[in-house]
């Protein structure tokens, strides 16, 4: 059972499924209507919603502004040897904005899902940066 919702806006979801579905392991939780669904990996679930697709978080805000993909927040993946991983995705047809960040804690990449919505692939470096005790990813 999830224990974390995320929300990310997409321009097209059958492609965002896709796209986290088959590479990067989330599962497809639900899909009641084309502007929506709803995945799983592990305690994240993530919703896509499309903008305008509404009712719901993909709907226009009452002072007119409309939800869009994109920005700086992100969700992390914990991941073993970045680099490979890195590069099994792009053989794939994934795209990052940049390369491999070498940080205190550890390395991370930022992937992007077909709506350029960023995915932080982490590698911790320190025991104390691992998302779960005892191993990850």
């Amino acid at each position: 059972m999830a224990t974390v919702q995320v929300r990310y806006i997409v321009h097209d979801v059958d492609a965002a499924v896709d796209f986290y579905t088959r590479l990067l392991g989330f599962t497809l939780v639900m899909r009641p209507a084309p502007p929506f669904a709803m995945l799983s990996r592990g305690d994240l679930r993530l919703v896509l919603s499309r903008p305008g697709g509404g009712p719901g978080g993909g709907s226009q805000l009452l002072e007119g502004r409309m939800p869009e993909p994109g920005g700086w927040n992100r969700f992390a993946i914990e991941v073993e040897r970045l680099e490979e991983t890195v590069e099994q995705l792009r053989a794939q047809g994934a795209h990052f904005r940049g390369e491999v960040i070498s940080g205190v804690g550890g390395k991370q990449a930022l992937l992007e899902d077909p709506s350029g919505n960023p995915i932080e692939l982490f590698e911790p470096m320190l025991p104390e940066a691992r998302l779960q005790h005892g191993g990850g990813g």
